[in-house]
């Protein structure tokens, strides 16, 4: 028996297995983070049931409470009365649930606990109704009546029909107003900006004269005349949006006035049916992709964050793919193999392992500082002393996450060199290739899967990287794109929003924690979700470019 034994561990079958059981458990282990963070973030965006309830605060003092049940937990009587609730010194052992009552201006906290033996007669009436705002966070009440300007146009349940058109109406101008505030009113300031611009570098240069400068005054008129039309329908929009308000009920009966134009959606979750609430699931999730943030991150979409985290790793890609193969090719096929040279290996390695913040460090300092504030130096000096490279931005970003990943591109593609055999190397030498020609029409294509291997690679660390891009050109929230209608489109000095960034600001920075908590898994998922599309993209250009090759190998 321990012959049999000895001789099966010899034939390295046992590590095979424990080998596929660290595998397996660590795929296991991957799907049900996944599966949690899915389960915890999606389900931010169904329609959740609206639960009414007497609930005895004190033995003399029952209250009406409305909101949505958003997390239950088991508790003993004693935790609660030390807490200061009074529930029954009967009690041993009981639940209590978060319920978020919204109505923030009035409550002063979207949540509140609930401890199960003091909550009676609960129900969950049709008509309760949600109103999704754009400040103070969700209402939760019995619709009144809506008005137009002093006058009461609707009362009951028609008023419900009414309401629907007038926030659809208020959602129409609000586009119009964002339209002309973020396109139109933004151009003309952005051409008044270079204007300015422009007769400060003419200043600096000696350059300015009477007739350059009635130039750029006739221009700025023109400008100003622009920005004041708009500036009128802007004033008429605004005038049009705030005249409906509604009136509602909320839990303990008092009544409350809202505008419509502060309504970004008004629903009834309990009267919805399962056709309704999937609409209402579908609506949501792609608000949440395409829109912007509002109430400090916690509502609506997060659109920037993608825009920002994709458009980082693009120019990062594009930025450490040459240096890193350059690096490679020298180290594998022109420099001569010495301690030197391992040395440099060794250097290369270990800066794999270097903390990315320290390369936040090195970015703000030489990136920013050094090299950003001679660039404004020297051909920016019209907009000092305000910095226009010298500031982070999107391009130091991209370049410091190069620069971090850069060791995974040269050791990727220094392996794929490695791997193309010496015989091609000298069939195209004999055919009288030189060695150049021979590198770049015989070598790197060959190895050119290495390298996607490399920026795969490089692009699943950079994407998840917060620490260097906070010092580097990330910030909470950015009034604009980096990419926009404007000359010269791609603004490097902007800058951006990042998905990782904006995680790390709901979960941990967020006023509202308990609102924002959902808001982290869900863009967890996403940034999981855009990291997968990426390496997917370089995989599929990487099959496609080794079964190109593979003939050429053998």
């Amino acid at each position: 028996m321990s012959s049999k034994f000895s001789s099966w561990v010899r034939s390295g079958e046992p590590w095979i297995w424990i080998n596929a059981g660290a595998v397996s458990l660590s795929i296991i282990a991957v799907l049900g983070l996944l599966l949690l963070i899915a389960v915890r973030g999606l389900g931010h965006f169904w329609p959740h049931a609206v639960l009414e309830v007497k609930y005895h605060e004190t033995p003399d003092r029952v209250v009406q409470v409305i909101g949505e049940v958003h997390d239950q937990e088991e508790v003993t009587g004693e935790r609660l009365r030390a807490a200061g609730v009074a529930v029954p010194a009967e009690v041993v052992n009981t639940s209590r649930y978060l319920v978020k009552v919204g109505n923030r201006e009035t409550y002063g906290s979207d949540f509140r606990w609930l401890a199960e033996p003091l909550m009676e007669g609960s129900s969950y009436p049709a008509a309760v109704m949600v109103l999704e705002r754009r400040e103070w966070g969700n209402f939760f009440g019995y619709l009144k009546s809506v008005q137009e300007g002093n006058t009461t146009v609707a009362e009951g349940e028609a008023a419900w029909d009414a309401l629907q058109e007038r926030i659809q109406r208020a959602r129409d101008i609000y586009r119009q107003i964002r339209d002309i505030e973020t396109g139109e009113i933004g151009t003309v300031n952005y051409a008044m900006e270079r204007l300015r611009l422009k007769q400060r570098r003419l200043e600096l240069d000696g350059k300015f004269t009477p007739a350059a400068g009635e130039e750029l005054a006739a221009k700025r008129q023109q400008l100003e005349e622009s920005y004041g039309k708009l500036q009128v329908q802007l004033s008429a929009l605004y005038d049009q949006v705030r005249r409906d308000h509604l009136t509602a009920t909320i839990a303990d009966g008092s009544e409350v006035t809202i505008e419509v134009a502060q309504v970004v959606r008004a629903y009834r979750p309990n009267a919805l049916h399962l056709g309704e609430k999937l609409s209402f699931y579908a609506v949501k999730l792609w608000e949440f992709v395409s829109e912007e943030p509002r109430e400090a991150n916690t509502e609506g979409g997060i659109f920037p964050a993608i825009f920002g985290t994709v458009m980082m790793v693009f120019l990062m890609s594009l930025m450490v793919t040459p240096f890193g193969v350059v690096a490679a090719v020298y180290l594998r096929e022109y420099a001569k193999q010495g301690p030197l040279t391992r040395l440099i290996r060794i250097a290369v390695n270990n800066l794999a392992g270097v903390p990315s913040i320290v390369y936040g460090v090195f970015g703000l300092g030489f990136f920013v500082y050094l090299l950003g504030g001679n660039i404004d130096r020297l051909f920016f000096p019209e907009a000092l002393p305000a910095p226009t490279f010298g500031t982070p931005g999107i391009l130091w970003a991209s370049l410091t996450l190069a620069i971090l990943t850069v060791p995974v591109v040269i050791v990727a593609t220094e392996e794929g060199l490695s791997r193309i055999p010496r015989s091609i190397r000298e069939g195209s030498l004999a055919l009288g290739a030189t060695k150049a020609e021979t590198l770049w029409r015989t070598v790197l294509p060959m190895a050119s899967p290495a390298m996607m291997t490399g920026i795969i690679l490089a692009i699943a660390r950079a994407a998840g990287e917060v620490a260097p891009l906070m010092l580097v050109g990330v910030v909470k929230l950015a009034p604009s794109l980096p990419l926009d209608g404007n000359a010269p489109f791609l603004h490097l000095e902007r800058k951006f929003m990042h998905l990782g960034f904006h995680i790390y600001d709901v979960g941990f920075q967020s006023p509202n924690v308990e609102a924002a908590r959902p808001l982290v898994y869900a863009t967890s998922l996403l940034l999981v979700f855009v990291i997968v599309v990426l390496n997917l993209a370089a995989i599929t250009i990487r099959n496609r470019l080794r079964e190109k090759y593979r003939a050429l190998e053998h």
